[in-house]
């Protein structure tokens, strides 16, 4: 989801929840403790150098129960982010802390509920390194053809 489309969604709910990918709801009392500009410089494995950048924030709870944070501070929040992002409309990524690490989600909108969306990583240069087209068998041994070992040039032994 893009920022834009973020603040469309955020103008049509009177509360702003965020539920998990296993459908549990974030905390009421959240906090959006930054919010800012994400630049990545890097190079594939095919050695092409890249930039990528996105927009995110960081969920964050503690006891404070009562704290409830309504649609009209997200968009301070949002506005003040501006010195940063400028006008830029780019996909938002949500960080979130899990139980041992921080988790970096996508972000989409449903039944009145923004919904925290998995990430995965990806080979960029696939063309280069010979990986398949076709989806990867998940057993293992699947992936070997089955030949008897006494077979000859079977390169088993």
């Amino acid at each position: 989801m893009k920022l834009s489309e973020f603040k469309s969604k955020l103008e049509n709910v009177a509360i702003f929840n965020i539920m998990l990918p296993d459908e549990t709801m974030v905390p009421a009392h959240f906090h959006i403790t930054e919010m800012g500009l994400l630049t990545k410089n890097f190079i594939d494995c095919g050695n092409t150098i890249r930039e990528e950048k996105s927009i995110t924030f960081q969920v964050w709870f503690a006891g404070d129960l009562e704290h409830r944070l309504e649609p009209s501070k997200v968009f301070k929040i949002i506005d003040a982010s501006q010195k940063l992002i400028g006008d830029q409309d780019l996909e938002l990524e949500v960080e979130y802390q899990m139980e041992s690490t921080i988790g970096k989600f996508g972000l989409e909108f449903s039944n009145g509920n923004f919904i925290l969306t998995p990430k995965e990583t990806t080979c960029l240069a696939s063309d280069h390194c010979g990986i398949p087209t076709e989806k990867m068998k998940v057993k293992i041994g699947e992936w070997k053809e089955k030949t008897s070992c006494c077979t000859p040039e079977s390169n088993c032994c």
